[in-house]
This record gives structure tokens, sequence and C-alpha cells, in this order.
């Protein structure tokens, strides 16, 4: 299999780290791929309507994008373990962890986009406002469910530790440590993990 990939694109990086708990690492190549808004990557616009990181293209030729569609898969073919299955009742929890945390990188990279993208003069700060506030609700929600995060599916982990890596490598003013101490804990327990380390956007 092929991922396309940046090394600063936390989606990509949920991929990642999925693949090295199921134990698929080393059936994937990873191939390097840029793109942004308005400039996208020819190639990857061609294996993906959206254009979008990560694709990750199976051993047959199929595309498969967005990291939910590609963790799911990830997941079938390593046998589970990232998530219980439907009938478990953390099952629903973990799918609500991620999509809080999605939805977090979500608002944190139109911030990012607006900032390094759009010409100063045309910034538009209640937009960034907007999608800060955002960003700040889902950090408040992610602190609620803190002190059993250690103990859920990985997929909720993985996705927790991907936003708030990626509020550290592009906001490293926000501070959320000291507004979130349980996320702060959770955040320093699981970056101890080695994939934690060559996955990180600075590692590239």
């Amino acid at each position: 299999m092929k991922l396309y990939y940046s090394q600063t694109s936390p989606y990509a990086r949920k991929v990642r780290l999925a693949a090295d708990h199921l134990g698929l690492t080393d059936r994937i190549t990873l191939v390097p791929a840029t793109t942004t808004p308005v400039a996208e990557d020819a190639d990857l616009a061609r294996l993906a309507p959206l254009g979008k990181i990560p694709v990750l293209v199976l051993e047959g030729g199929e595309a498969l994008f967005d990291s939910r569609v590609i963790l799911e898969y990830l997941d079938h073919i390593g046998g589970g373990g990232l998530m219980p299955p439907a009938d478990h009742p953390d099952h629903w929890r973990a799918l609500r962890l991620q999509a809080t945390a999605d939805g977090l990188l979500d608002a944190a990279l139109l911030v990012r986009y607006e900032l390094a993208l759009r010409p100063r003069d045309r910034l538009w700060q209640d937009w960034i406002d907007g999608q800060t506030r955002k960003i700040e609700r889902a950090l408040a929600s992610l602190e609620g469910e803190a002190a059993d995060l250690a103990a859920s599916a990985v997929l909720g982990q993985i996705a927790t530790a991907c936003a708030l890596g990626y509020l550290d490598f592009r906001f490293p003013d926000n501070g959320w440590r000291a507004r979130y101490p349980g996320l702060a804990a959770f955040y320093a327990a699981f970056a101890e993990r080695p994939a934690m380390a060559w996955t990180a956007p600075e590692a590239g």
C-alpha cells in the first residue's frame, strides 16, 4: 500500500499512528505530497477528487481518502484494535472523541490557512475568532473525558493526541495545558509512544 502524506498533516499522522498500533507500518510505503487549498498536488487530485491528504492507495490500485475511512480500513485488515465492535458501549464514545478531535483540527487548520495563505490586508478576524471558539469548546469537551481517556479505545486516544500535537506545532502560544490539566496529563503519557516521535511534524 502507498500512503500519500505530509509530515505536518495531523490527519496523516492519525493514519501512521494507527498503522503502527496495528502492526501495519511495514506494509505501507510513504509518498510525500504537498497541497493547500490554493495549490493542489496534481497527482493527489488524480487519485482523490478532493485533493486532500491523506490518501491510501491499496495494493490493487484503489484509493481511499479521509483519515476516518482509512483508519476503518486499517482496523479491518489489521484484525481490529482501534475500537470495540458496534455493540460495545465504548464504540460510540470512541467515534465521538474522534469527531471532537477532528473538529478541533478542522477549525485549527482554517485558522492556519487564514493566517498563512490569505493576504494580510484581507484577514478576517471574526472568522479567526469563530474558529478559535470552536477549538476552545472542543478542548473543554475533551477535558471532560480526560480522566477516562487513557482507558478508552485507541481510536479516541490517537485522534485526541494528534489534535493536541497540532496545536503545539502551529499554535505554540495557545497554552492549552494550563487550562486543561487532564488533557495535559493524558498527552504527556501518550507522547511516550515511540511512534509519536517519528510521526511528529517537527521530525520531517
